[in-house]
């Protein structure tokens, strides 16, 4: 029980044999367990090559089982869990959720070969330490935002990745669908969307000042059934999808396949092309009616394959929306005069509004990054408040539902170590031991504000990441702590205990080798996870704190 990440409320035991896991075990599932029971016979069963057949349907009470059951009673992602040497375990959840994070911990205790597809050790016994474990979530936002605009991860790397959520007890994955670098899902009443938009000629390598470019051309998107099928296997392991197509900034792929959503009276927009390098774009879409209808269109079709049930919201963006073209159009500057708006923040504040009504009315709720707040936050609307706490706070304190997800803490594209041979350094240092300290609800907060905080997540942009492997390495193993802050309770002193996490996670290593994760080694890079004379954006000195 001393290895388990994230760590457990309670969790009690003896040092006894514990419970024989043989080919006799069987899985005997109650109502509403059966997706944990799918899961526990694909996963445990292939690691060490067991059945676990199905219990006969009167072994109530019976001996050597896998017991699953659902107890309303417990809060809907609590669970219990409980081995006994004979009778063998029993995992109790509030709800099916409950007993999928019950069953993740059971992984654990069977140590590190429980991640591995097939038997290593055959015949070798598989025993589950006498355990007494109470446990669930700190919050109920448990996210990770995944940008596959910038650079494209296939289908197969993100079912990897909802897997590896999973198993750290995550429940959100915030799916960063579209940018000026990619536009990434089919929309089929607007082909040109991925005909054209999912596709750019060349890539900047590295920050957007190195001189270095990788002239293969780069592109990809999902199909619709694609996302049925990311929708679905998330679903399975209780993880909520969150679509973003992000408006009315970082467009320049959608302007690129379909000119007139750009400020046409400003520049010739039938000239762009998927932008090929990073950084703050100066293209946006045109506050028109046209524009407008487009997009309703497009969230049409988004809303058909992010069903409610498993996507209530739907990410906007709204962040970095440069507005000199909106300055200097006439059409934009007549669209504010006819709704009597003093400045461009106000039109953006606009736009906002017009998709959160929308949203809305389809049953839906909107959520942005916090520039959204400038210029009057929609009324229904909740924020990711990536800029540091204080659009946060200022929502919360508004009455409006927020996610903390702040870049000085936690976007792990950031470097890990302000040594030279970090790959393509990025932004500040944030360690392992950085991510840890993570304290979401900022001191001061009011109890009513500090509600709205609905959790946290961590931030994945891909500009410097061109494969499974760079991602990997980013974001491993600095998840792992990013889970236990958002799943375990702070300790009274307000101080968590990073030498005991240090502790753990030698044993969680050795479940991310068995997962095939290429992460940074405590040590360092390895030699080939090093990106030499590639320039970097390191920024010198310690991070805003708000």
């Amino acid at each position: 029980m001393d290895n388990l990440i994230p760590a457990p409320v309670r969790a009690g035991g003896d040092d006894g044999r514990g419970f024989l896991l043989d080919g006799a075990t069987t899985l005997t599932a109650g109502p509403g367990t059966g997706g944990t029971e799918r899961w526990l016979r694909t996963t445990l069963g292939a690691a060490f090559g067991l059945p676990l057949a199905p219990a006969p349907t009167d072994a109530a009470g019976s001996a050597n089982t896998v017991e699953l059951r659902v107890d309303a009673s417990l809060e809907p992602e609590g669970y219990r869990l409980e081995v006994e040497p004979v009778r063998g375990v029993r995992i109790t959840g509030g709800s099916a959720a409950g007993v999928f994070w019950g069953a993740q911990t059971l992984r654990q205790l069977l140590g590190p070969e429980a991640f591995r597809r097939a038997p290593v050790s055959p015949g070798a016994e598989r025993r589950v330490p006498l355990a007494e474990i109470e446990d669930g979530p700190r919050f109920g936002w448990r996210g990770l935002m995944l940008d596959v605009a910038r650079h494209f991860t296939p289908k197969d790397g993100v079912l990897r990745m909802l897997d590896l959520l999973a198993a750290h007890k995550l429940n959100v994955f915030h799916f960063h669908l579209t940018d000026d670098q990619g536009w990434r899902v089919e929309i089929k009443r607007h082909p040109r969307l991925t005909e054209v938009g999912a596709w750019r000629a060349r890539t900047k390598y590295g920050h957007r000042a190195s001189e270095l470019w990788d002239g293969t051309p780069h592109g990809g998107f999902y199909t619709q059934d694609d996302i049925r099928e990311i929708v679905a296997y998330a679903a399975e392991r209780h993880i909520r999808v969150v679509p973003e197509i992000d408006i009315p900034g970082h467009s320049q792929a959608a302007i690129s396949a379909y000119p007139e959503l750009g400020n046409t009276d400003v520049i010739d927009t039938s000239a762009l092309s998927v932008w090929d390098t990073w950084g703050i774009n100066p293209n946006v879409l045109a506050p028109t009616d046209n524009t407008l209808r487009f997009f309703e269109g497009v969230f049409e079709e988004l809303l058909e394959l992010f069903p409610a049930e498993t996507s209530p919201f739907i990410h906007v963006g709204g962040d970095e929306c440069l507005k000199d073209q909106w300055r200097q159009s006439p059409t934009a500057q007549a669209r504010m005069s006819e709704l009597g708006l003093t400045d461009e923040d106000e039109l953006q504040s606009w736009f906002i509004r017009h998709f959160d009504r929308w949203l809305a009315d389809h049953g839906r709720r909107l959520i942005g990054w916090d520039e959204i707040l400038e210029g009057g936050l929609a009324e229904g609307a909740a924020v990711s408040s990536w800029r540091g706490y204080a659009g946060g706070i200022a929502a919360a304190e508004a009455g409006h539902d927020v996610v903390m997800c702040p870049e000085q803490q936690v976007y792990l594209d950031h470097r890990q170590d302000g040594g030279p041979e970090e790959p393509m350094p990025i932004g500040y240092v944030r360690t392992l031991e950085d991510v840890y300290r993570f304290e979401p609800v900022p001191p001061g907060l009011s109890e009513e504000a500090a509600r709205h905080i609905m959790g946290i997540q961590a931030n994945v942009w891909t500009e410097v990441m061109q494969n499974r492997d760079r991602v990997d390495y980013q974001v491993f193993p600095r998840l792992a702590a990013f889970a236990e802050v958002a799943w375990s309770p702070l300790p009274a002193p307000g101080e968590r205990d990073f030498a005991g996490f240090e502790r753990r996670m030698n044993t969680h290593y050795a479940r991310l080798d068995a997962l095939g994760v290429g992460y940074r080694p405590p040590a360092g890079p390895q030699p080939w996870q090093r990106r030499p004379g590639v320039l970097g954006r390191p920024i010198e000195g310690p991070p805003p704190t708000v």
